[in-house]
């Protein structure tokens, strides 16, 4: 079993508060894990899902893609075929990095600005005055 190598490889014991956290998040108005998602100053968003994912399905994940496109910035989805939650810790890692990276690519200028074509930038000003 794939998932089963995976969690005697990688699995690191931890706290369980960001879980709980996110579990309540519903429930707690004042929650950490609260997303703003009318933040102005929020930079482009990939959401990547994949197409066997039992942890965090299609439906959530394109639920999270639908809240998030009421922000003006930019916000795309993708799924990864034949992929689970173990993205980037399996063997097909290097297709999610190529498809993340190839997102990043498009919103940063050779002289690291992101920029839309009329020369705007894409990227937060928090981000921009780094």
């Amino acid at each position: 079993m794939v998932s089963q190598e995976l969690y005697k490889t990688y699995a690191v014991p931890a706290s369980g508060v960001p879980l709980f956290q996110a579990a309540t998040a519903n429930l707690n108005p004042w929650t950490e894990a609260k997303v703003d998602v009318e933040n102005p100053d929020r930079g482009p968003v990939l959401i990547i899902s994949g197409e066997k994912d039992n942890t965090v399905p299609w439906a959530i994940a394109n639920a999270s893609f639908k809240q998030q496109q009421k922000n003006r910035g930019v916000t795309e989805i993708v799924e990864m075929k034949n992929r689970g939650h173990a993205l980037v810790i399996d063997s097909g890692w290097r297709e999610v990095a190529d498809t993340a990276l190839a997102f990043i690519r498009r919103f940063v200028s050779p002289l690291g600005r992101g920029t839309d074509s009329t020369g705007g930038s894409l990227l937060p000003p928090s981000v921009l005055r780094g």
